[in-house]
């Protein structure tokens, strides 16, 4: 605990009194009592200004300044303090004064991974100890090295928190923990691997309050999106969302089913799993133990009257033609489909063996997308993009772009957060002729793509959002083009310049 923590976090949420760290402040739940304010005062031992709060706003500010719980002070714990107590848990991550060495160790874990934005902890047993990483952004960074004794110790505790079989050391097991972190929910997705060196945990963590983001807040231009809105007003059809996996194809579904969520219609979903709890949303979540597949829980939906279905993942036949006879019938029906462009999840549902007619018939749009780390906004410079990033990105050489330095606030990575990039089809009369000739790729971007992926992320790169490096994934096989002495000078507007179309 920081020396600015100067109250118990088990006090100052009961009695809705912290001080603010960095400011000297007294923060004041509304409603707080006067006893409360006066112990908060002797505590500081000082005059201190007080600032009253609503219960939302002195929730979230309670999250943010306890939510760091010293991870090497909780390490150093673990490895040397007895770890066979397991016995006591905790309800809330930061109520973990008394908890045993490996709990606070768990809690500080979790704790730290979400106060920093990570979207999962990797626990990796190994034969000279246990590495920690985090998912940072996309990317994994370790965090803490652990001694070997800790590891069965620290993966038994996660599986009894997961509610999975401790004593099964062979085979694969999932299960998912839900905690508060604060006033935050967090669904912690439990996955664990036998592996050479012990079993390996993969812990994903799902913030609660992502499920209040709104397409506007993922990133389309305003031309995606009017196409997107326009697609998922239609009273039926079929809207994919395609891209790999980590692109935050689901994040875009949620921000979706959030539009259409007015209380009119009756909305249902399959999904495996049910990734975040929607209010006015029918949610079953795949059991294939039992027999629950995509393809038997989209028939079972169909016969609960839906307005609006959504299908966690197109990935067989069966299931590609039940949600395009759900189309056909009256429904809306969204999903996704894993491909590496719009145009690609149109050849993959044929591929699925769906009637080129039936998806010429049904489908509506399909959105692709990427995830893009954003430089950060405090050391964010400036340099200009150099000649062999310009040939391969189709961009002009020498124009002013982002460069990633590093400082605290990004952990020296030079970026924070990450932001999508899109692009997408809409399949109107022109498309549809082409889906019924089972016209190709090219043919099907020239004549519906809104802006290529390609586009967006040069359009993030020369509004300095981003980095040259960090889009250049997106450009690999492409041919380098000379466009030194292009540009405004040379009457060329930069944004015209498309290098993925023939």
């Amino acid at each position: 605990m920081g020396p600015l923590l100067l109250l118990p976090y088990a006090f100052a949420r009961a009695q809705g009194v912290l001080i603010a760290p960095g400011s000297g402040r007294l923060a004041v739940r509304r409603g707080a009592k006067p006893a409360a304010l006066l112990e908060a005062r002797r505590v500081a031992g000082q005059p201190i200004q007080i600032d009253t709060l609503s219960d939302e706003a002195f929730d979230r500010l309670l999250s943010e300044t306890y939510a760091t719980d010293g991870l090497s002070a909780a390490a150093d714990a673990a490895a040397s303090s007895n770890l066979a107590t397991l016995a006591r848990d905790t309800a809330d991550l930061l109520d973990n004064d008394d908890a045993a060495p490996v709990i606070r160790l768990i809690n500080a874990l979790v704790a730290q991974a979400v106060q920093q934005g990570a979207s999962d902890i990797h626990l990796e047993p190994q034969e000279d100890g246990m590495a920690v990483r985090l998912r940072r952004d996309g990317v994994m960074e370790e965090v803490l090295r652990l001694p070997a004794q800790v590891a069965p110790m620290l993966v038994s505790r996660v599986k009894v928190m997961a509610r999975l079989d401790i004593a099964e050391k062979r085979l694969p097991q999932d299960g998912r923990i839900s905690l508060t972190l604060g006033a935050r929910a967090l669904d912690v997705r439990v996955s664990t691997l036998p592996a050479r060196g012990g079993e390996r945990v993969v812990m994903r963590i799902l913030d609660q309050s992502s499920v209040g983001l709104e397409l506007t807040d993922l990133g389309l231009d305003p031309t995606t999106l009017g196409a997107l809105t326009e697609a998922l007003g239609a009273p039926n059809g079929i809207v994919l969302v395609t891209g790999p996996t980590g692109a935050g194809k689901t994040t875009t579904l949620y921000a979706a089913l959030k539009l259409l969520n007015d209380g009119k219609r009756n909305i249902l979903t399959v999904e495996d799993p049910v990734e975040y709890a929607v209010p006015g949303v029918g949610q079953t979540q795949v059991d294939t133990r039992v027999g629950l597949t995509f393809a038997q829980g989209l028939r079972a939906i169909l016969r609960q009257d839906p307005d609006v279905v959504m299908v966690g993942e197109i990935r067989d036949r069966e299931t590609a033609e039940i949600a395009v006879q759900a189309a056909l019938t009256g429904h809306l029906v969204l999903s996704t489909v894993h491909a590496n462009s719009a145009a690609g999840a149109i050849t993959r549902l044929r591929d699925f063996g769906v009637e080129t007619f039936l998806i010429a018939a049904t489908l509506r749009a399909v959105v692709a997308q990427r995830l893009a780390r954003q430089v950060c906004p405090v050391c964010v410079g400036e340099e200009p993009l150099a000649a062999p990033l310009a040939g391969r990105l189709g961009l002009p050489a020498g124009i002013p772009v982002a460069k990633a330095n590093g400082c605290p606030s990004c952990r020296q990575t030079g970026y924070l957060k990450r932001r999508g990039l899109f692009e997408l089809i809409t399949a109107d009369g022109p498309v549809r002729n082409l889906i019924n000739e089972g016209a190709g790729e090219g043919r099907l971007e020239a004549a519906g793509l809104h802006r290529s992926l390609k586009e967006s992320a040069r359009e993030a790169v020369r509004a300095r959002r981003t980095t040259p490096t960090e889009v250049l994934p997106l450009f690999q096989g492409e041919p380098a083009r000379d466009l030194s002495h292009a540009g405004v000078a040379g009457g060329i507007d930069p944004a015209a310049i498309r290098s993925d179309r023939p």
